[in-house]
């Protein structure tokens, strides 16, 4: 029956080339190795033999550099992604895409597990372990040292174990840093640089170039061209990406570019300290920020230094197969349209000095940028302007004068103990001061309020005083109507009277 098979992400490290053997031991898989060549150059040296030697049954070397740079890095280098003002992500933004290849070769093989060598320590475990469960969650992940079969707890020791297995390692113990590299940096950890109060041991640790101080004297000038927010071109020539960081690289380490000593915070939660070498980047990186400056307007730029940021993070955590990241890269690539044009630079023992750019969607205009009065720029109109953008900055000034705050004295320097008791001093006086104003105010606005209360009182009884007179003279009035009334009728009585008399004198006279 033919045994069930492992995937085992592999470097030819110390910590890789210790896990072959062990799985075998421990777990009776076959394992199959597979490097995914994302720029190691001369780390693929001699790596098949040793994968072999070592108990792996098959080895995949996948090219995957030019996928890697289009895919991966140039996303980061639009967006200006670094971590922690400093690191610029070289190993964070490979392990997503060998995670994915690891998740690929697994299928082709049918195999059950992916195995990785990354420490329980570190950053790597994640990274790989979340790509994995983001493409393939179905699949069993060995994490070799935090398994519990696992009883290497040292560079040392994993050296020993190699020796006793017969597997002769290219590396001894005292150069034996932790190294991760690819075509866009190379990273050291591990022995001197364990202890933050040593210096590096450049002389041993350099890879990609030298210390400022053994760069040449003279510096060197190099003109670099983006369309759309590709780097398409160094000094005229048209290159592909992976080939201008290549150039950059042997450029940039010429002249003592991109080494930087970080303390860095890991995912984990611990800290930790490493050298990275990452000089076309660095290069890279400044010349596509030089040439946005001049294109992007202040509103996109500002809210692209805060996506930048949220990239770096999400990158360095290894979220790179979440909807947030692939929201923020959609937003990076929509401001690159016009982010087109070319920079110069001048490299100088460890310097990028700025020497020009010019770009056809330039948005600087001398006649308005120049100290000169032009057509359309008036000095006076700045005038309007502050008004309307300080005015909530007076209004708050004015209202905490009106409350007895000065804000200048609210400001002053502290530090002294003679000014401070004064400044406190000062603020007793203030608030007595404002309390005692406060109460006053209270006391008028009782005052006030209390002969307010009496005017209302008497408006009250004289509106009733009126009224009842009102009521008074309506009475009067109605009972002259009465008496009018009355009269009126008497008056009709009488009438009727007087003619019927007289009716009654002419009868007698006519008999």
């Amino acid at each position: 029956m033919a045994k069930e098979k492992v995937i085992l992400a592999y470097s030819g490290g110390l910590d890789t080339t210790a896990i072959i053997p062990w799985l075998k031991e421990n777990y009776n898989y076959d394992v199959v190795c597979a490097c995914i060549d994302v720029g190691q150059e001369q780390e693929l040296d001699g790596l098949e033999e040793r994968a072999k030697a070592s108990g792996a049954s098959k080895l995949y070397i996948l090219d995957v550099v030019d996928e890697f740079c289009d895919e991966y890095i140039l996303p980061c280098i639009q967006a200006h992604a670094v971590y922690e003002n400093k690191y610029l992500l070289g190993t964070s933004m490979a392990r997503p895409l060998i995670a994915k290849k690891l998740v690929e070769i697994a299928r082709k093989e049918n195999a059950k597990a992916i195995c990785h060598g990354a420490t329980g320590k570190g950053n790597d475990q994640i990274r790989f372990e979340l790509g994995i469960k983001a493409l393939a969650p179905d699949l069993k992940i060995i994490a070799a040292w935090r398994d519990p079969k696992w009883t290497m707890d040292s560079r040392e020791s994993e050296i020993a174990y190699c020796k006793e297995h017969g597997i002769n390692l290219p590396f001894s113990a005292d150069n034996s840093y932790s190294r991760d590299r690819n075509i866009w940096h190379i990273s050291h950890e591990g022995l001197e640089l364990e202890d933050p109060s040593k210096k590096p041991k450049f002389k041993h640790l350099l890879v990609l170039g030298v210390t400022p101080e053994k760069a040449p004297s003279k510096g060197e000038f190099v003109n670099i061209s983006f369309e759309a927010g590709v780097p398409v071109a160094i000094d005229g020539v048209r290159k592909k990406l992976s080939d201008i960081i290549r150039d950059l690289n042997e450029l940039g380490g010429k002249h003592g570019i991109g080494i930087i000593d970080i303390v860095e915070n890991r995912v984990v939660g611990m800290k930790s300290r490493g050298v990275y070498e990452t000089p076309g980047g660095t290069i890279l990186y400044a010349a596509h920020e030089q040439l946005e400056e001049l294109i992007l307007d202040r509103e996109c730029y500002r809210l692209k230094k805060h996506m930048s940021d949220e990239l770096a993070q999400l990158v360095y955590e290894g979220k790179w197969f979440s909807p947030l990241r692939e929201a923020i890269c959609a937003f990076i690539k929509s401001t690159q349209e016009y982010v087109t044009g070319e920079v110069r630079l001048k490299l100088y023992k460890g310097n990028i000095i700025k020497a020009g750019e010019t770009s056809p969607y330039s948005l600087y205009d001398e006649s308005i940028a120049s100290f000169t009065t032009g057509d359309m720029y008036d000095h006076h109109d700045a005038e309007g302007f502050i008004t309307l953008f300080g005015l909530s900055t007076k209004v708050r000034a004015l209202k905490l004068l009106s409350q007895g705050i000065d804000t200048a004295a609210a400001k002053d320097d502290k530090s002294s103990p003679v000014k401070e008791g004064k400044a406190a001093t000062g603020r007793k006086k203030t608030a007595a001061k404002t309390a005692k104003t406060a109460s006053a105010k209270a006391e008028k606005a009782a005052s006030a309020k209390k002969t307010t209360s009496a005017k209302a009182e008497k408006t009250t009884s004289t509106r009733k005083t009126a009224s009842a007179k009102s009521e008074k003279a309506a009475s009067t009035r109605k009972t002259a109507a009465a008496k009018a009334g009355k009269t009126a009728s008497a008056r009709k009585t009488a009438a009727k009277t007087s003619t019927a008399a007289k009716k009654t004198t002419r009868r007698k006279s006519t008999k």
